[in-house]
């Protein structure tokens, strides 16, 4: 199959199965119809190979009983299958690209780019909201966090309703997943709970609860429980702190830690022991990210520092 079924047929369904949005790709989706019309909502998974709590999470929602809802969800839990099995950092196999920065891509380009303009293209505009779950790579560590893209207030409003403690804008850059579909006016947020590749249960649930919040936010869960108390939610500036040098990486700091301006916060040496240069935080504010490799690359992110806002 070459294309997805339709996603409102006026039958309630749980349908799944496997399809080739591309020649090189085949990706397995799901597709769960409710008892009565209403909103579509997207989950995507893997669009990071290794990220696997998320993943999974995006899996067990395949499982939803129809019967429950109203409108759609549709599921579609490991976009960047061959970097699933290759258990690669980031990137296509096929390509060597990112698919999270491929967007929105170009239908005469390589696998990642005609991917992302397959869903730009074939997807995002069939939708009504779009969760992109991601969770720390193999070489990554991030708290629990909401991305949504800047002064999109859709966006920031399902991001709030997923309801982790924090929320990010993103500024930049422009070639993200929920950058291309907030450009299609479709409210998006990307999810990134866990860290290192590792998944549990307990991090999987917390997944399926803010996914859960979000059904009953749009109203594809008629039935949710109202009575659950609303989670206060703080709104983090991100600035991110990049690698100067290719070496071996030593952070001074750990997830939740404050940093002060001019603090230093990790060096990079070389393979003798010798400094390549000292890395001092610009701003104040509260660790989000860290990379927990010990090698680095130039240009790599080694942190993410959180500024709270409004």
């Amino acid at each position: 199959m070459n294309q997805l079924p339709s996603f409102k047929t006026g039958q309630t369904r749980a349908e799944k199965g496997y399809f080739s949005p591309i020649p090189e790709l085949t990706i397995p989706y799901g597709i769960i119809e409710g008892t009565e019309p209403g909103p579509c909502l997207l989950v995507t998974g893997g669009v990071h190979g290794a990220e696997f709590c998320s993943i999974e999470a995006a899996l067990r929602l395949l499982s939803t009983d129809s019967s429950t809802i109203r409108g759609t969800i549709v599921v579609l839990p490991i976009l960047n299958v061959e970097g699933f099995k290759a258990r690669s950092v980031a990137i296509m196999p096929e390509d060597g690209k990112n698919l999270n920065r491929a967007f929105p891509g170009r239908a005469d380009g390589t696998v990642s780019e005609r991917l992302a303009a397959w869903l730009v293209e074939n997807v995002y505009p069939n939708v009504d909201a779009y969760l992109d779950l991601h969770g720390g790579d193999l070489t990554e560590d991030i708290l629990p966090i909401a991305i949504f893209p800047e002064g999109h207030a859709a966006s920031e409003d399902l991001a709030r309703a997923f309801g982790l403690p924090m929320i990010v804008a993103a500024g930049s850059p422009s070639s993200t997943t929920i950058s291309a579909a907030a450009n299609l006016s479709v409210p998006s947020s990307i999810i990134e709970i866990g860290g290192n590749g590792l998944w549990d249960d307990e991090k999987v649930e917390t997944f399926t609860l803010g996914i859960h919040r979000v059904l009953a936010f749009l109203g594809i869960s008629p039935n949710a429980e109202s009575s659950e108390t609303k989670p206060k939610v703080a709104k983090v500036n991100l600035q991110t702190v990049s690698a100067a040098h290719d070496g071996i990486w030593y952070p001074a700091k750990t997830l939740s830690q404050t940093v002060a301006p001019g603090e230093l916060i990790g060096q990079i040496k070389d393979a003798l022991g010798t400094i390549l240069s000292e890395i001092k935080s610009e701003s104040a504010g509260l660790v989000l990210y860290r990379l927990t490799s010990l090698s680095v690359t130039a240009g790599e992110t080694l942190y993410g520092i959180g500024e709270y806002g409004e």
